[in-house]
């Protein structure tokens, strides 16, 4: 196999996203599905669909829609038992529905409280646990590695916020198809930072590049990256923020020799433009994302052969 077809079916789905970005935004304004504002809600997922509930869950907070949490669906404290938080309603973020931890909180919590699930796959077996769905099966992959059904599923959530996101989708063409430059491909490390909403995609940035290229990665909010995370920038080495910077942090970054991404274009667009440098640096490197070692499309466990 040529470099140039490791992970072919990533890059078909990277590259896919504004369009789908754009069917996620008509979607979300055409339909009726999820909690209303002021209702109390938790957000749940595993991997990369937990970093969409962050990203989601602090852009309702901020939009003044009501008190929402997100949990790892392996760890959420829910209705479901007398020490759980109560909530009017859980969304579930799932690509596959096959998931063992979300369909086992579901199920818990089956008549106990509102719950509705955004999937990629319609067929899948949380459509039975669900109260309600919300479909995105034009989002759904083949790859391992997820980048359009998570940016789409968020998409889908922040417009149901009243977030107009048609700057996020135009600045996503050419994140996706402009070539990554040599220095990013050479990098020996990457620091991904956000504020408020984009926090999540920071960790989700991080996670992208972990999976598909083995690489040393972390994440953290913007203004805690001083408190210590910094000492390990340095030439050869690359920190990539979401959004706005905290006042003075490029200048500290300056100082320490490591190319600092600022680029000033919309978040969503920005983790695009790391899908794009994961996939190239990935292929280098001779490894591919839509087979990465050790994982699988979907975590099922206990499961038989």
């Amino acid at each position: 196999m040529s470099n140039n077809t490791l992970g072919a079916f990533m890059e078909e789905e990277l590259v896919s996203q504004p369009e789908v970005w754009q069917r996620a935004v008509e979607q979300s304004k055409a339909e009726h599905l999820l909690p209303a504002d002021g209702e109390r809600i938790a957000v749940v997922g595993c991997g990369t669909s937990w970093f969409m509930a962050q990203s989601y869950a602090a852009a309702r907070e901020a939009a003044g829609k009501g008190v929402t949490d997100a949990f790892a669906a392996s760890e959420a404290f829910l209705n479901h038992n007398s020490a759980g938080r109560q909530y009017d309603a859980v969304i579930a973020i799932t690509r596959s529905g096959t998931t063992t931890e979300v369909l086992e909180l579901l199920e818990a919590l089956r008549g106990k409280v509102r719950t509705i699930a955004v999937i990629g796959d319609v067929n899948s077996p949380i459509t039975t646990l669900a109260d309600a769905v919300v479909g995105l099966p034009y989002a759904d992959e083949k790859s391992v590695v997820q980048t359009r059904f998570a940016t789409t599923a968020l998409v889908y959530l922040l417009t149901s916020l009243g977030i107009e996101l048609g700057t996020a989708i135009e600045d996503a063409r050419p994140a996706v198809a402009e070539p990554v430059s040599q220095e990013l491909l050479d990098a020996e490390q990457f620091t991904f930072l956000g504020t408020g909403w984009t926090v999540g995609l920071a960790h989700e940035a991080g996670l992208k590049m972990r999976e598909a290229v083995q690489g040393w990665t972390e994440s953290y909010p913007a203004m805690e990256y001083r408190h210590g995370p910094i000492s390990i920038a340095a030439p050869g080495r690359v920190t990539w923020i979401f959004g706005p910077q905290p006042e003075g942090l490029d200048a500290d970054m300056g100082r320490t020799g490591a190319l600092y991404v600022n680029t000033g274009k919309h978040p969503l667009a920005e983790l695009a433009r790391v899908h794009k440098v994961t996939l190239e640096r990935a292929r280098v490197r001779g490894l591919n994302p839509d087979l990465p070692r050790n994982l699988t499309r979907s975590v099922v466990l206990n499961a038989t052969a």
